[in-house]
């Protein structure tokens, strides 16, 4: 697909276009719990500072293009884009927030993916199951660690491998809504 069709394209609303390798183009649908987990996450990064390196949706090279666009990363403070990516090798913590469509890849692909490469935690992070795992100790096939808080329990801190420490507020974490009942 050229880069002109793209830019002419009326993409479905609701859905989130990530434009892949080997001209790739993937939609995935993105759920108001999505988009408001992701928000949370990314309120509670601004005790990290005003600047801390923090992107959401943004592509990270990793080898092999296994290329990543993270729902949130929090990269080292000295973090440098080469060309107009960062690597993986700047990453400190990534999380993904699980969607109905995504659950498999989060909790099995992305474990192996991101543990395989050395990223120091990674937080799946499931308003449907109202949990956060935290996975710490990277080796190469996933993690060797892995911890699972409930939503409503507190302020969660989760050091990071530059000193910081990320805190979650597992209070704050948006629930998904009922469906009304149509009887």
């Amino acid at each position: 697909m050229s880069v002109d069709a793209i830019v002419h394209t009326q993409f479905p609303e609701g859905y989130t276009v990530f434009f892949g390798v080997d001209g790739k183009v993937i939609m995935t649908p993105q759920s108001e719990e999505h988009s408001s987990t992701i928000r949370s996450l990314q309120i509670d990064t601004l005790a990290l500072g005003r600047h801390a390196k923090v992107t959401s949706d943004v592509y990270i090279d990793f080898p092999a293009d296994e290329n990543s666009a993270p729902d949130l990363a929090i990269l080292r403070e000295d973090a440098r884009r080469q060309g107009k990516r960062y690597s993986f090798e700047d990453v400190l913590l990534i999380s993904e927030v699980v969607s109905t469509s995504s659950a498999r890849r989060d909790y099995n692909d992305c474990t192996a993916k991101y543990g395989r490469y050395g990223i120091p935690v990674y937080l799946i992070v499931d308003p449907y199951a109202q949990e956060v795992v935290v996975h710490t100790q990277p080796n190469g096939t996933g993690y060797i660690a892995a911890h699972t808080h409930s939503y409503g329990t507190g302020r969660l801190p989760i050091p990071l491998a530059d000193g910081r420490v990320f805190t979650l507020d597992l209070n704050e974490l948006p629930r998904p809504e009922s469906e009304p009942d149509t009887r």
